[in-house]
């Protein structure tokens, strides 16, 4: 199936999305580290890059045509998130930065069978509850643009007006869904919520929902705190282990984990930032090895109240992206003994799900706003083939003569 990324960035999305069997017609990003990352591996010949021919360039001026010269079955993407994002300033649709405008104009110029987005939970906040029904009426009615010099609001009455009378309109629109994901529950060593938007033709008379957590909290307080299993794994004993604080309920730790059990057997924990570094495939320490790509040791990491790094056996905080958070503390280990030591860009990336063969420019604050801003790979590849599947029974019902629920437009 065939993608157009935009604001692509260093690839987690992409790389995601070509896990779960979509072909990259477009990779687009203005952001010259993000275009250097991403065709550096495409010409170093890393297996999920080897075909993609990146575009710097800004989205707004774009020439669609000339991109998507066949049909395009997902439109992905995470527009900047500064102007919603809890550590910016807030301004929303004032901000210069705000793509989304541009997303849905791609949307309505592409018009492709679904679109996914990524952005920060702050869009979620009260302040922005209005722009957000904006942005999710827009993307409900992308030919339904707005007209010269009419200012959001405006546009937002016009696309409320159309919603509530179900103008149907001469244009596809799309049904439209979001929610904010923590990345820990689908199996990514760190706990990172995110909005996640996604959007299917209304034509194709799709019915889908996002996929169901994989991974759980309790399982892991259960490994820990009540079987062993966890420390067995990993060949150490619990006093070994950097846990912070002990369940005050284990009683309520093991119903809620006979519960998972018994509804999904197949229900795993959450892995943690020690299940990453060290599991299966461990990464060496930093100190003594300069042969990893973008794993050089980094001195002067320092822990102060409210930035104190991550435990190894927790999943990791969220890795940050700018200069907020990033000299602070928030990108570091943090030992049993109470020293901290800053990740390495291969280590955050690992917690981010790159495969260790995906290289990142020299420069670790550079590296790391890219590792940061990035899609963790293993849950753009498992939303992906959820979207994948959803389209491909489309496909079927389609050649079978099913009629679709929504009419065409």
């Amino acid at each position: 199936m065939t993608t157009v990324e935009l604001f692509a960035g260093a690839g987690g999305l992409a790389l995601g999305l070509a896990r779960a069997g979509f072909r990259h017609v477009a990779l687009v990003d203005w952001d010259p580290d993000a275009y250097e990352t991403l065709k550096m591996n495409a010409v170093r010949g890393h297996s999920l890059a080897r075909d993609w021919n990146p575009t710097r360039a800004d989205v707004r001026n774009l020439p669609y045509e000339e991109i998507a010269t066949e049909p395009i079955d997902l439109l992905a993407g995470g527009p900047p998130c500064q102007p919603f994002s809890q550590g910016g300033l807030h301004r929303g649709p004032l901000d210069p930065r705000d793509m989304f405008p541009a997303f849905i104009e791609a949307v309505r110029r592409l018009q492709p069978r679904a679109f996914l987005i990524e952005n920060v939970r702050g869009l979620t906040r009260p302040t922005f509850a209005t722009y957000l029904e904006y942005i999710i009426l827009g993307l409900t009615y992308p030919w339904l643009g707005p007209l010269p010099n009419e200012g959001w609001l405006d546009h937002l009455s016009r696309l409320e007006d159309v919603h509530t009378g179900r103008f149907v309109g001469d244009g596809h629109s799309y049904n439209v869904v979001f929610q904010v994901l923590n990345a820990a529950d689908y199996g990514v060593a760190q706990r990172r919520e995110r909005l996640f938007i996604v959007g299917f033709r209304q034509d194709l008379g799709v019915h889908w929902s996002f996929p169901r957590p994989s991974h759980h909290a309790a399982l892991l307080a259960y490994e820990q705190w009540v079987t062993g299993e966890y420390w067995q794994r990993h060949g150490i004993s619990p006093d070994e282990g950097v846990v912070t604080k002990k369940p005050t309920n284990l009683r309520r730790v093991v119903r809620l984990a006979e519960r998972l059990l018994e509804e999904d057997p197949d229900a795993l924990p959450w892995r943690t930032t020690r299940d990453a570094l060290w599991g299966s495939d461990p990464l060496p320490n930093p100190r003594s090895r300069h042969d990893i790509p973008n794993h050089e040791y980094r001195p002067g990491a320092r822990a102060y109240p409210g930035h104190t790094g991550s435990s190894l056996d927790e999943p990791a905080k969220t890795i940050k992206a700018g200069v907020h958070g990033v000299p602070g503390g928030e990108n570091m280990l943090r030992f049993r003994d109470g020293s901290v030591r800053y990740l390495t860009v291969r280590e955050a990336a690992r917690i981010q799900a790159f495969p260790d063969d995906y290289v990142f420019p020299e420069g670790w604050t550079r590296a790391m706003k890219l590792v940061g801003n990035a899609v963790p790979v293993t849950l753009g590849e498992i939303i992906g083939r959820s979207i994948a599947k959803a389209l491909r029974q489309a496909d079927v019902a389609r050649e079978e003569g099913d009629p679709a629920p929504y009419p065409a437009t």
